[in-house]
């Protein structure tokens, strides 16, 4: 039967979902070419994305999993930029390579439980259920094939195959490298969206699907899955650092951010001996990391945009060829600044409550891993200041003094992206209470397997 529902996890992504796409449709209003084909690939793939938030039948969400990638190849594949053609296909078939590993694993689910229903599968799993049903399952296979298959060794391969198709979707390092690519190419309402809300369908996952099906797999495998998440935040700072093209620096500071809230979500699984309120600490890491996944949409969407506008003016993403901007375009240079910040962390902006949680709740639990997670933080600051300094101050490169500040209808879209910025950093309270119910219930899970 066909089941939607909306709970704490999926309700700040439904809402993200909500604010992004008509910005991003708002964003693409001087879209040159096919516009009808364009503004309809753009609904399909708002349907698709709303779909995987809703759905809770493996076979609806994963119709709707792949409904998503189909749109975004032909928005790069059409309207991207010179290499267009090379990052469309890199991201469809890196994408493409995940689902095949998720729908493998859930064919051999459905034969050994007769259910693809997400709640039966997290009620099963949390019983040792759906572990009896897989042994068996592996069983009648030795008998019929004449091989020994052992099952654990099998239900490790159901989860591999899953967790690497929303690894790549997130993506975690080293399933990351096309990301940069369809970023840079895609065009700015791609971009937005792209970030925004396609990258969180991963981490959604992890929630949704890795973490209630697979927890006794991932509590096996959770030393991995932290150094994973470390390399994330840790090497997507330093290649966001190396980066000259404005676009790219953003692009790979979204893996370096994405890292934070895996690790918000894998220090939920870790043991913590000395820890005095555990679950505590683990509600809050995993708090921080939905709410992480919101924050990042909207201070991704808006860096993203900024690049589209000063793309549109410029024609060039190379920072170098930027410089004091701030003289002929004060009003992008300050909300450039407030997304930066926003971006970076600070205190009183969205992007501080998220990260702040995380760390809190991770540390007690992981301590060595958020500490080394703290290099991605110092990094970030210094890519993020760096591309400030280079496009707004410095010497006036003269080429640009007939630039025009940003119009009414850019002011409009980025007032929306900032309104959120500010209320989350200064009041996040509705947002946490939304998810915290449903947090509970996974910080619970992970408890009760060891009892």
């Amino acid at each position: 039967d066909y089941h939607l529902a909306v709970d704490g996890l999926s309700m700040t992504m439904v809402l993200l979902t909500a604010i992004i796409m008509p910005l991003a449709l708002l964003a693409s209003w001087k879209q040159e070419g096919n516009v009808k084909l364009f503004f309809l690939l753009f609904l399909l793939l708002e349907t698709g994305m709303l779909g995987v938030f809703t759905a809770l039948n493996f076979f609806h969400w994963f119709i709707f999993w792949e409904l998503g990638l189909i749109p975004m190849f032909f928005l790069i594949r059409i309207w991207g930029a010179e290499d267009r053609t090379y990052a469309s296909f890199k991201f469809f078939l890196y994408t493409l390579a995940g689902s095949v590993g998720i729908l493998l694993a859930f064919a051999f689910i459905y034969l050994a439980t007769n259910s693809l229903d997400f709640i039966d599968l997290r009620k099963m799993a949390a019983s040792g259920e759906l572990a009896m049903a897989l042994g068996k399952f592996v069983e009648g296979i030795n008998t019929h094939i004449g091989m020994h298959i052992d099952p654990t060794t099998f239900a490790s391969l159901l989860f591999w195959g899953t967790f690497l198709g929303f690894a790549i979707k997130v993506p975690i390092w080293p399933f990351h490298t096309w990301l940069p690519d369809a970023h840079t190419q895609a065009p700015t309402g791609g971009s937005m969206v792209l970030a925004a809300i396609l990258l969180k369908m991963g981490v959604y996952g992890f929630l949704r699907i890795v973490l209630p099906i697979f927890p006794y797999q991932v509590q096996a495998n959770v030393n991995i899955l932290l150094f994973l998440a470390l390399a994330s935040i840790v090497f997507g700072a330093y290649a966001a650092l190396a980066q000259t093209d404005f676009k790219r620096l953003i692009a790979y500071s979204s893996v370096n951010h994405m890292g934070y809230a895996m690790l918000g979500i894998f220090a939920t699984v870790a043991t913590a001996a000395n820890v005095a309120d555990v679950v505590n600490e683990k509600a809050a890491a995993l708090n921080g990391a939905v709410l992480q996944m919101f924050n990042h949409g909207i201070s991704s969407a808006a860096l993203f945009f900024l690049v589209g506008v000063i793309y549109e003016r410029t024609h060039t993403r190379k920072l170098e060829e930027y410089g004091g901007l701030r003289k002929i375009m004060p009003i992008y240079a300050g909300v450039l600044g407030i997304s930066m910040f926003s971006s970076l962390g600070l205190p009183g902006l969205n992007g501080f409550v998220g990260e702040f949680l995380v760390f809190k709740g991770a540390f007690p639990i992981v301590p060595l891993v958020t500490s080394l997670a703290t290099i991605g933080l110092v990094i970030s600051g210094v890519f993020l200041l760096g591309m400030m300094q280079k496009v707004c101050f410095g010497p006036f490169n003269e080429k640009w003094k007939g630039l025009t500040d940003m119009n009414s209808r850019e002011i409009c879209i980025i007032a929306v992206l900032m309104f959120f910025m500010f209320w989350i950093g200064l009041y996040p309270g509705p947002l946490l209470n939304a998810s915290n119910k449903a947090v509970l219930q996974l910080v619970d899970l992970f408890q009760n397997l060891r009892h």
